[in-house]
């Protein structure tokens, strides 16, 4: 079986080419009109040394590629085409996907596409193998670090951000493995490369494929190309690895291999190595491959990092929900089907929150992952740092930081008191901070090290240490930023589209400007209640996605069946904005059931009462008789004796006395009764008070339940969290996968 083979970038040499140029004179004229630059010199004197530089090496190997091809086998008719990397853009031209001169066109935006991205590097390991270098990746947390080239069963190459390359360097060189730094200006083939690709693919828009008369196998599937995966696949190809070993091992199993290198011996070599350590690939029937075909596509959705840092199958998380609502039971199913939850611990005593802790360690042993929510609390921040010593002393490793619009001493103290080196140097974060945000200049102070400020005050309590608040400056709050748009609870409505994009944007400027050794992850919460919403925000990039109107209605869920109920039955119109009730004098906003309850109603009208008057004795009498009637069901002075006994009992006189020397402040401590007491009666279940349920969701429960119309999920007595969040990504990866082929078939 004849196999045709083109080789790729670090093949190109001076003085390539200089008989070719002479034969194909007029192919060799219209490059460099193509290119604008004279490409017989540059291949054969490099009088400017450019032919190494990657926007200029491309397009010289392809014309010579090209060139070579011509003269010995244009006529020839091969099995299979194949490439290494640039060399397969030749493969395709040999298959009549493409022109000369469209091809020439394709390599130069790819060269220059290459050449423009920066900040990372590459170093290829050698006489190690393959399952071997992975695990020692995974045993020293290499996270960053992707596998570019599948080249032979003992020679990879890796590409990752350049200080992890040079620091792996070092590390294998002083264990006596043998590595190789390459001088690119890049980190090709890896994660790093998906901006390139992606402007690559728009670039591609514009052109037509042609069917190839020959079969060429792809370098980032190692299988033939199909019809319509061209533009697909060659905008892939820049961001995947390149499955050479497997490519080889594809063709082992069609048969004997008379393997011809196009201009030289590098790639006969490798394949020498792969035929004589490897077996033949065998190609799976798609009719047994497709039960876990949907599986297998979703735990490959967002970040790999992600889901290696945090140890689960899927980058799908359950946030927390007030008073327990995101329950211990809830946390616990969803740790055992391979994702994440974290605890709703708002509104919760200290000791309902240790005995959640408790119950989640007791259940999760074998290192499933968890987490615990930490709400900003305005009005009473020493209960803020309360609950995070009582994190710190049952090694509470992640936390869900929500509702804040600045950084707090308790969550500075959280994050520093899990900062530590390993043997090797390498800061490690034991303690885990995923900040939800809804404004751009709260994902910034998130996404910076910690307030300096701060720093210096908790090393002067003693609360850390020296080398901790050192090393505190090389590291953001949080590497994992939880995009909140239009959800339930506390929001700014912010829209998905708009939100997510400006938060990546704003990463990539940090993280260029701080200069740190892992990337930061950016995830997307809100509005997903679908498969196509789960489908929509990983096509958008987030690196995971975050759930919790949907996870409300469930059997797990830690509010009344009353609630429930009443969910069951929304539709996408059936929420309302209403005043948060722990940030009423602000103006804050949550997100709530409208449909069958007056709720939302209520509250702005208590909102608009605030702004209007200056203490409720200037509250004409009759809306204060209809407050007490039909709001509060009781007297506002018995409320205020109620709201005296709470605030003793936790021993803070000082909000008393403040608020009777102050009308405004203690109107507003009135209302902010009522939100208290209405999340009370939802959370019961009191039948009798429906009307006054406040109930947090957003409109992603309504599409959910069109969704789940007419199946066995209609009901929520049938839905469980976990069973959720697998169906969900289930789903939206096989509609990412649909959508895909619609798209690059699109043309033809």
């Amino acid at each position: 079986m004849k196999v045709i083979m083109f080789p790729g970038q670090g093949s190109q040499y001076k003085g390539m080419g200089k008989e070719l140029f002479r034969i194909y004179k007029k192919e060799a004229k219209i490059a460099s009109e193509i290119l604008g630059y004279d490409l017989e010199e540059l291949c054969v004197n490099d009088p400017k040394r450019q032919l190494g530089k990657t926007e200029f090496t491309q397009p010289a190997l392809y014309v010579v590629n090209a060139f070579e091809y011509y003269r010995q086998h244009k006529n020839s008719h091969p099995a299979y085409l194949i490439g290494h990397s640039l060399g397969e853009y030749n493969a395709l031209l040999a298959a009549g996907a493409f022109d000369f001169e469209t091809g020439l066109r394709l390599v130069q935006k790819r060269g220059a596409l290459m050449a423009a991205a920066s900040g990372g590097g590459m170093a290829a390991v050698l006489g190690l193998n393959v399952a071997t270098l992975i695990q020692k990746l995974e045993d020293n947390r290499y996270t960053d670090i992707d596998v570019a080239n599948y080249n032979t069963p003992t020679q990879t190459v890796i590409a990752g951000p350049q200080a992890a390359i040079d620091k792996i360097v070092k590390d294998f060189n002083d264990q006596g493995i043998r590595i190789i730094p390459l001088f690119v200006s890049a980190p090709f083939h890896s994660r790093y490369m998906k901006p390139a690709a992606a402007e690559f693919a728009a670039f591609l828009n514009d052109f037509t494929f042609f069917p190839l008369q020959i079969p060429v196998i792809a370098n980032a599937t190692a299988r033939p190309y199909e019809e319509g995966q061209i533009a697909h696949l060659l905008s892939r190809q820049i961001g995947s690895s390149v499955q050479w070993t497997d490519t080889i091992r594809f063709l082992m199993e069609k048969g004997n291999i008379a393997h011809e290198e196009i201009g030289g011996t590098i790639l006969t070599k490798m394949i020498n190595e792969i035929k004589g350590s490897s077996s033949p690939l065998k190609e799976e029937k798609p009719a047994a491959a497709a039960p876990d075909q949907k599986a297998s596509l979703a735990t490959r959705l967002g970040s790999q990092a992600f889901r290696e840092e945090y140890g689960i199958k899927y980058a799908y998380l359950a946030g927390a929900m007030y008073r327990g609502i995101a329950s211990r039971e809830l946390v616990v199913r969803m740790a055992k089907a391979g994702m994440m939850g974290f605890v709703g611990t708002g509104g919760l005593s200290l000791e309902a929150i240790e005995k959640n802790i408790q119950y989640i360690q007791n259940e999760l042993t074998d290192g499933q992952a968890y987490g615990m929510n930490l709400l900003h609390n305005l009005h009473d921040p020493a209960f803020e740092m309360t609950t995070v010593e009582l994190y710190l002393k049952y090694g509470v490793r992640k936390l869900e930081a929500s509702a804040y619009m600045q950084i707090t001493k308790s969550l500075v103290y959280y994050r520093l008191k899990g900062l530590r080196k390993d043997p090797n140097g390498m800061v490690i974060c034991d303690n885990k901070i995923l900040a939800k945000i809804s404004r751009p200049e709260v994902a910034e102070v998130f996404m910076r090290p910690a307030p300096e400020k701060i720093v210096n005050r908790l090393l002067e309590e003693g609360l850390i240490t020296a080398e901790q608040a050192a090393l505190s400056k090389g590291v953001p709050m949080s590497y994992d930023i939880i995009v909140e748009a239009d959800s339930g609870g506390h929001t700014d409505a912010g829209v998905a589209m708009v939100l997510l994009p400006s938060i990546q944007q704003l990463r990539t400027t940090i993280q260029k400007e701080e200069q740190y050794a892992q990337s930061i992850r950016v995830g997307l919460a809100g509005g997903i209640g679908t498969p196509q919403a789960v489908a929509c925000a990983y096509m958008m990039g987030a690196d995971f996605i975050l759930t919790g109107s949907i996870n409300q209605c469930t059997v797990e869920a830690g509010t009344s069946d009353a609630v429930k109920d009443l969910l069951q039955e929304i539709n996408v119109q059936d929420t309302d904005y209403a005043p948060a009730g722990d940030m009423f004098e602000i103006g804050a906003k949550v997100q709530v059931l409208k449909k069958g309850v007056l709720f939302s109603a209520r509250a702005n009208k208590l909102f608009s009462l605030y702004n209007q008057y200056n203490s409720l004795e200037e509250i004409p009498e009759k809306t204060i008789e209809q407050l007490e009637k039909n709001f509060f069901k009781k007297p506002i002075a018995a409320i205020w004796e109620e709201s005296k006994t709470y605030f003793r009992n936790k021993g803070e006189q000082s909000v008393i006395d403040k608020a009777e020397n102050n009308s405004k402040n203690k109107m507003a401590l009135v209302f902010r009764w009522y939100f208290g007491y209405s999340n009370k009666l939802a959370i019961d279940g009191n039948i009798n008070e429906k009307v006054n349920f406040q109930v947090h969701t957003g409109p992603a429960l309504g599409a959910f339940n069109q969704w789940v119309k007419g199946t066995a999920l209609e009901s929520w007595k049938h839905r469980h969290a976990d069973k959720i969040g697998i169906k969900m990504m289930e789903d939206g990866a096989q509609l990412m996968e649909d959508m895909l082929f619609r798209v690059t078939n699109f043309k033809n």
